[in-house]
């Protein structure tokens, strides 16, 4: 390997344009990789993602931010970070690419390990797994592994009994779905769910979810369910590349009451709303890295015919991997 002709750059503003173009035209990045949703929080994060170039030519960028223990992750402000190439990239220029990336780390940034969060198989394009083979190479742990539960639209697998006679009781209320409405009505109640519920909050506060609806309005929609003009229920929902992604969901007692999510869901999902995509993806139902299944959320999600799909963590140590 010609180490010569590689060189890496970390993101920042004077790269902004050609990250972003980039990113369009990679095979396995989403618009979370988008440095205008990326940087929402960098006030939270110290960013560390980075350019890979070869003879001068973006080959890949790596997400990540680096922490007070010089831990790379990839990236702790995304559900997934991982590393972005292109559609002609081939295996072998993967190890190289991860060869190089971790001599930077550790020579230049003094990062002692890096924490990985993979792309997901059904964001991508085309079959993108080279970095995980990579990472088996490398001697890689699982630390984390997310259950989310995914519908393939086309091949849609027949409803749950007890989400059919659930729906058949939402039927009888007049609810009214409106799209990207009203935040402030759904935001409320989702904060009340997750304080009441989990003692936590949202990821992202109204302002910030409003400031990324502004950047990306064809790929963030908010679903809400309306009951004698008071919100009762809803779903933020991203639209990532083929993937009908449930960022968000909330219900209040009457909400809770009525079946209004089962309601909306069943319209999402059975209305052929989304004949373009391919993926509707619920979103994970774990908590502790995954050692703890929420087995009445994860019921709820397989009862419309949803099948699992992981999101996977891992995590090895540079010195020891470097040759």
């Amino acid at each position: 390997m010609e180490l010569s002709k590689f060189t890496v750059e970390q993101l920042d503003y004077r790269y902004t344009d050609e990250w972003n173009d980039f990113v369009e035209k990679s095979k396995n990045a989403t618009f979370l990789h988008n440095a205008g949703y990326m940087h929402y929080h960098s006030d939270r994060f110290n960013d560390c993602s980075l350019i890979l170039k070869e003879d001068d030519k973006i080959v890949a960028l790596l997400p990540g931010n680096i922490d007070e223990n010089s831990v790379f992750y990839s990236h702790q402000g995304l559900t997934y970070g991982g590393l972005l190439i292109k559609n002609e990239t081939k295996l072998t220029e993967v190890l190289e690419y991860f060869e190089i990336l971790n001599r930077y780390l550790y020579n230049k940034k003094n990062v002692s390990k890096i924490i990985y969060k993979p792309i997901p198989y059904i964001y991508s394009e085309i079959p993108s797994q080279e970095d995980e083979y990579a990472l088996f190479r490398l001697g890689a742990k699982k630390i984390a592994c997310g259950a989310s539960s995914t519908i393939i639209l086309n091949k849609k697998i027949k409803m749950s009994s007890s989400r059919k006679k659930s729906i058949k009781k939402s039927q009888r209320y007049s609810f009214q779905i409106l799209t990207d409405f009203n935040y402030n009505d759904f935001w409320d109640i989702l904060k009340d769910n997750l304080g009441n519920r989990y003692d936590t909050h949202p990821v992202h506060t109204l302002d910030e979810i409003t400031m990324l609806k502004n950047r990306f309005p064809n790929q963030i929609k908010l679903f809400s369910i309306y009951l004698d003009d008071k919100c009762v229920a809803g779903a933020l929902l991203y639209f990532v590349g083929k993937v009908v992604h449930v960022q968000y969901i909330a219900s209040n007692d009457i909400g809770k009451q009525t079946s209004a999510l089962d309601y909306l869901f069943n319209y999402l999902i059975q209305d052929d709303i989304f004949s373009n995509m391919e993926y509707f993806d619920f979103g994970t139902s774990v908590e502790q890295n995954g050692y703890k299944l929420n087995e009445g959320l994860i019921f709820q999600k397989e009862g419309f015919g949803a099948r699992t799909v992981l999101y996977n963590q891992y995590e090895y140590n540079i010195h020891e991997v470097l040759r």
